[in-house]
């Protein structure tokens, strides 16, 4: 106990003690909410890292490795990280150039005010709040199993923790905390790593116990099953803001690419991982357990506190970190699609800082109800993918390469491709909702462009080689030093 206990504790002090210097030192909502647009390679490849790896990685990847084998990772990890890396490719240098905020800063820019509120809404609501939730549920579990704290007042008391830091340092704090907690996070999972090893008795006596479904990368079910899962969640980080945030606040294009490229190949190599945990804990952990304990089972159960205590403190920075990540994802949606961008387009930088750490206070609040209330997390954000996918992706490729896409089209295509992903199963098809979801997506977005015109306040372009109004109107701290060539101090 002593041992996790001081853990715990030092982390926890380090942490606020970073969020209230850059307390003292935020002075704005864009340096609060988008780090200034001035974020360095290893502050973003930190962050890339730290993001990726939260609840999911430590105990939903764990307990999957363990009840499906490595087949998990080729059908969540793999796709999740090869859509990521296309987005960073291939768009970090069109989005950057926007000088943009949110995913939904794109549409209003490039449709009008209007056509933000729906991808906002999706982000901060549908989005940003269960998975704030999630992170909270596993913190309160960890402090459950590790110090016996009831989980209701373990999930008051990791709301408070994570509200506090968030509201004190913004983005800004979180990712330059990623940096040093990706390293906690890759420490943590390697050690872990290396105890189920050996536990397991080595690689020759795992492999020899351990029947080949669980092994294979195509799993019980072949490669259909793979395939099926990899195209329901990888099309997602196409548009997943938490991305979006990185490459907007990394000082120039240059570094959005290089530091995105190297934070997922980092992760691309960690996430087998935990996957290979779980699937090497079924030769000694009893194989009627609850999958998401499998985790806590190992750590605490089998490691000696000194090196548990490391593998904790990794999971608990990974849950602070994805925590953060998606508070200030639904703050932005608040404070600048909504309140910026509606409500008062003239509000002080007094005001839009208010805005902006009352936005956190809001999706901080809102996660916490949602983490009392509601049993089933996790089905909810898995449902939360699937829209924000079908409701998404199509529209955000329209905007990027095809300039007769409209503004009616857009909304259109939003609306019934959600309303046929939440109603498909009803029909008992056995097809994935989101196939459909994105066919109907398609098809009106494409239908309805073509039978509408652009309206007034519409920006036509295609934004992969064209600028909107924004590339031009809002200036990076960083512009300068990319115009001289200088980008010897985004290393730093």
């Amino acid at each position: 106990m002593a041992w996790y206990l001081s853990y715990t504790v030092v982390y926890f002090i380090f942490m606020f003690a970073v969020g209230a210097y850059y307390f003292t030192k935020v002075k704005t909502s864009d340096a609060y909410l988008i780090a200034g647009w001035n974020m360095g390679f290893w502050n973003i490849t930190g962050t890339i890292i730290s993001t990726y790896a939260g609840a999911a990685v430590f105990i939903g990847w764990v307990g999957m490795g363990f009840t499906m084998g490595m087949s998990g990772y080729f059908k969540f990890a793999l796709p999740a990280m090869l859509f990521s890396i296309l987005l960073i490719l291939f768009f970090s240098k069109p989005l950057r150039r926007q000088r943009l905020y949110t995913l939904a800063d794109l549409f209003s820019e490039r449709f009008g005010a209007k056509a933000g509120i729906l991808p906002s809404i999706f982000s901060a609501f549908v989005y940003s709040v269960p998975t704030t939730a999630l992170q909270i549920v596993g913190m309160s579990t960890i402090f459950k199993i590790v110090f016996n704290i009831p989980i209701d007042y373990g999930i008051a008391l990791s709301f408070a923790l994570i509200l506090g830091f968030t509201i004190l340092g913004g983005l800004v704090a979180t990712i330059v905390t990623d940096a040093l907690q990706s390293v906690i996070v890759i420490v943590g999972i390697v050690l872990l790593a290396i105890s189920a090893v050996t536990f397991g008795g080595g690689f020759e006596e795992i492999i020899t116990n351990t029947p080949a479904a669980y092994l294979s990368p195509l799993g019980k079910e072949g490669l259909g099953d793979v395939l099926v899962f990899a195209f329901t969640v990888g099309p997602f980080y196409l548009v997943w803001q938490s991305t979006w945030q990185r490459i907007f606040a990394s000082r120039s294009e240059d570094v959005a690419i290089k530091a995105g490229l190297t934070g997922c190949g980092v992760f691309l190599i960690i996430a087998i991982l935990p996957y290979m945990i779980g699937v090497i804990a079924r030769q000694f952990v009893p194989l009627d357990m609850r999958a998401d304990l499998i985790f806590s089972y190992v750590t605490v159960e089998l490691l000696h506190p000194a090196i548990g205590g490391i593998v904790i403190v990794g999971l608990l920075a990974a849950l602070m970190t994805g925590a953060d990540s998606f508070i200030l994802q639904g703050s932005s949606n608040l404070a600048q699609d909504f309140y910026h961008r509606l409500i008062n387009p003239s509000a002080t930088e007094k005001q839009k800082m208010f805005a902006a750490r009352f936005s956190v206070v809001i999706i901080s609040s809102l996660a916490v109800i949602v983490a009392y209330l509601l049993t089933d997390i996790i089905s909810m954000y898995q449902w939360a993918l699937r829209l924000s996918a079908t409701t998404l992706v199509i529209p955000f490729l329209a905007v990027m390469f095809w300039r007769r896409a409209t503004g009616k089209a857009c909304l259109a295509s939003m609306c019934l491709a959600g309303i046929t992903t939440i109603f498909w199963p009803i029909l008992g098809t056995g097809i994935d909702p989101v196939f459909p979801g994105f066919l109907v997506s398609l098809a009106i977005l494409f239908g309805v462009s073509l039978m509408t015109e652009h309206d007034r306040d519409e920006s036509v372009k295609a934004v992969y080689w064209e600028d909107l109004p924004t590339a031009h109107s809002r200036q990076h701290p960083g512009d300068s030093a990319a115009a001289g060539g200088s980008d010897n101090a985004s290393n730093q």
